[in-house]
Parts: structure tokens; sequence; C-alpha cells
């Protein structure tokens, strides 16, 4: 497989451990930089165009902090990958819940419901300045979730790290996820086939 021997450099713009265990999972070598952003101050109507200007705006924090070798003209290409991630719910964007007792409330509306998760990946060239991003959305659907699970879920505090207090791959919660249309790596932050893709349109 190509991918374990790319001709170019692969910087990750996330801390995320999923996305990054993800991105390993796929064959890829590289390194990690988190972009500081506010990401409060970027608000948008709906959840596609805000995770996209997000992802931007993680891109444009980043550049300026990467250093490419101009002098050798054939110098590897280096790619950069941004994302984001929002949960939607009843037509609601959810970032990470302020307090436990949000998780809480967020966990109890998932029980016999349903959510989506509307995941952004960007991917530029830094070599050439070429740019792709694309979204991709995933609907879950739950069984009840017992009051137990949740209490378990919050003293244990991932949850307050992830996207709407959602997250599907944690062995409480996976016996009451009912149904995932879509891919579970996309539900974790990074859509396999859709990094893929655009990887392969920026090079």
């Amino acid at each position: 497989m190509e991918a374990n021997a790319p001709h170019f450099k692969l910087i990750l713009g996330s801390s995320s451990t999923a996305r990054r265990k993800i991105l390993a999972d796929m064959g890829y070598h590289f390194t990690t930089m988190s972009a500081d952003i506010d990401e409060k101050a970027i608000r948008k109507e709906k959840p596609e165009d805000l995770v996209m200007a997000l992802a931007e705006a993680k891109a444009e924090a980043i550049i300026p902090r990467v250093s490419i070798g101009e002098s050798e003209g054939d110098a590897e290409p280096t790619l950069l990958i941004t994302c984001d991630q929002v949960v939607v719910y009843e037509g609601v964007v959810r970032e990470k819940p302020s307090s436990e007792a949000e998780a809480r409330q967020f966990m109890k509306d998932y029980a016999n419901g349903h959510a989506a998760t509307v995941s952004s990946v960007l991917v530029t060239n830094l070599v050439t300045g070429s740019r792709r991003g694309e979204w991709d959305k995933v609907e879950i659907y739950f069984h009840d979730i017992p009051d137990q699970v949740i209490d378990k879920l919050i003293e244990e505090g991932i949850v307050l790290y992830a996207a709407g207090g959602l997250i599907i791959e944690h062995p409480l919660i996976l016996p009451y996820v009912k149904e995932v249309v879509g891919s579970t790596d996309s539900v974790m932050g990074l859509p396999k086939a859709l990094t893929e893709r655009l990887i392969k349109e920026v090079l």
C-alpha cells in the first residue's frame, strides 16, 4: 500500500487522540500541531458551514507556524489536515458540554432518540497552496441509556471533551447504540474515505 511510503509530509492540525489513531490506522506517518483559536468567536447559521469555517480558521492559525524549506525545488509537498465537528440534535448545534449538568442533559436527550455528527476535513498543500475541504454527516440512533451509565461516563470525564457529549465507540455506550447511518470513523472525528480522497486531490 503506497500510504506507507507517501511522497509527502503530513501534519495533523488537531490534538484529538481519536483523529491521531484513525490517521495512523490509515497507514500514515505524521506530526501534530494544534491551533489555538477561539472557536466560539466563529458563528454560522448552518452546522455544515460552521465546521468548514472552523477547519479553515485552524488551518490559517497553523500555517504561519510551519516552516517549509523553500530552497529545495524538489522538496516533498507538506499537507496539513484540519478538522472540526459538531453534533446536531433537533436542528440545534451542540459543541463540547460546558458543564457536567449539560453533558448529562445531552445524553438524556439522545436516549431513545437520535443525533447527527457533522464533521469537516480540510487538506491544504502548503507548497502549492491548493486546498480542498468537505463535510460529512452521520446519523446515530440510540436505545434508552440507563442513568447509571450516564453517571459513569460523566465521572470518567471523556464526554466532557466530546462535541455534544457524544461518544459512540466507548464500551459503556456501545450497547445502547441502535444504528449508525454513515461511518464510525466520521463520528470519531475523521472520515477515512473523505480524507483519503482530499489528500489525493491536493497532491
